[in-house]
């Protein structure tokens, strides 16, 4: 399994954890994790890697932003620092100071494109926490 599935994984767990917990969606800021999202996406291997990570149907979705990662804590509690594939863009460039800022402070700020979405159907995900708007 390539260190982007094992992340996909993670990353699907985390979504499953925070969806039944009534939290936000988390947000997909690494275009290296989200290019092995993309590739599973459709399959019916994504949709057995759905159930056995989050627990439900997880779809993908377009939703641009920038801010802080809201799911790092729960990630570093279950898996530990997360690994520099988070910080890889899809040509393969490791981005040093994003790094270095996550490793001395343990909190990403960044931008995003896509998240995950319940797969009941409903495009909307679950509304952000009054502490994470503002």
């Amino acid at each position: 399994m390539s260190t982007a599935t094992t992340e996909l994984r993670r990353f699907l767990t985390i979504t499953g954890q925070r969806f039944k917990a009534g939290q936000s969606a988390p947000e997909m800021f690494s275009p290296t994790v989200d290019a092995a999202w993309h590739d599973l996406l459709g399959t019916p291997a994504y949709e057995d890697l759905c159930l056995e990570t989050a627990g439900q149907p997880i779809r993908h979705v377009a939703t641009n932003g920038y801010g802080p990662i809201a799911w790092v804590a729960a990630y570093e509690e279950a898996y530990g620092t997360l690994p520099e594939i988070w910080f890889t863009d899809a040509d393969g460039n490791l981005d040093q100071d994003a790094v270095a800022r996550y490793r001395k402070t343990h909190a990403v700020v960044a931008e995003w494109d896509c998240s995950p979405a319940g797969g009941d159907g409903d495009d909307v995900t679950p509304d952000q926490p009054e502490s994470i708007r503002r």
